[in-house]
């Protein structure tokens, strides 16, 4: 019979994504971790782990199993401190946020939050936050949509361009476009949190643009205030932009993207009309 301990230890395997670190965190040898895992697929009569040397990786049975699990773990320590007559902390939401969201859109998300519950922010690439909304690790996902995301609980927020970002002091700043030959000899940024690195390096390089770099980040706000002290451009959304900084059309640049909520199977209300965190997400453009 499946038990308490045996979802405390499946969820501790789930959420740090290795043996050792899981059976530390719940106080107990790895091999008797391990057996345990190995009983409670048993119970389950499938394999709830993919296993390799560096992680562990949930199958479909496992993404299946976690939703519940975490479930039922709430209502246990709700329970707990019900009898201890405790009054129960609100549950936080948890939103998944890719890093390219500009910070000062992300703040005006945050400053418009009424909901009752403590906000608890998560950041990843878009690939992981689709991994952690189908482990229930995340509540929702603030990310780029899709177009099969049209089949779950999703909601459009923002669509927007992708400019060439230059220093307002530029040569180039008052222009209406930009042709890219016009500036091959110009530094560069590469801001390696960029959705579409590998097609903009494939585009530049198509057509025989291959410009040295003055610095390489994950940082977006790093490389925008960079491009503000003048030391290089850099391509972004055009909602990255920044005082200091000028977005130009660059000529047969034509990327887009779209960011919206997609939330959970479980929690479709997320994206209703009446929930708070779409009130929230509703200036999403206004930085």
């Amino acid at each position: 019979m499946m038990k308490r301990v045996h979802l405390r230890q499946f969820l501790a395997l789930v959420e740090t994504g290795n043996f050792t670190r899981a059976a530390e965190r719940i106080g107990v040898a790895q091999p008797t971790l391990s057996a345990a895992i190995a009983e409670l697929e048993r119970l389950a009569g499938a394999r709830l782990f993919l296993r390799d040397k560096r992680q562990v990786r949930l199958t479909e049975a496992g993404a299946r199993l976690v939703t519940h699990a975490r479930a039922i773990e709430r209502e246990f320590r709700a329970a707990e401190l019900v009898l201890a007559g405790v009054t129960a902390p609100l549950v936080p939401l948890r939103i998944g946020i890719i890093p390219s969201i500009a910070t000062a859109m992300l703040s005006g998300v945050v400053r418009r939050w009424k909901g009752p519950q403590p906000l608890v922010l998560v950041e990843g690439s878009d690939a992981e936050l689709r991994r952690k909304l189908g482990e229930g690790q995340v509540d929702a996902a603030l990310t780029l949509l899709r177009p099969e995301d049209a089949s779950r609980p999703s909601l459009m927020l923002l669509e927007e361009q992708y400019r060439l970002f230059l220093p307002e002091r530029h040569a180039f700043a008052g222009a209406v476009m930009v042709d890219v030959r016009d500036v091959a000899a110009e530094t560069m940024i590469a801001r390696r949190s960029c959705e579409i690195l590998g097609e903009t390096s494939r585009w530049f390089t198509q057509r025989g643009v291959r410009p040295s770099f003055f610095l390489r980040s994950s940082n977006d706000d790093r490389c925008m205030e960079m491009v503000a002290a003048g030391m290089g451009v850099t391509t972004a959304p055009q909602s990255l932009a920044r005082t200091g900084i000028v977005a130009v059309p660059l000529v047969d640049y034509d990327f887009r993207r779209t960011l919206g909520v997609i939330a959970a199977r479980e929690r479709p209300d997320l994206v209703g009309p009446d929930h708070p965190l779409i009130a929230a997400c509703a200036g999403l453009g206004e930085v």
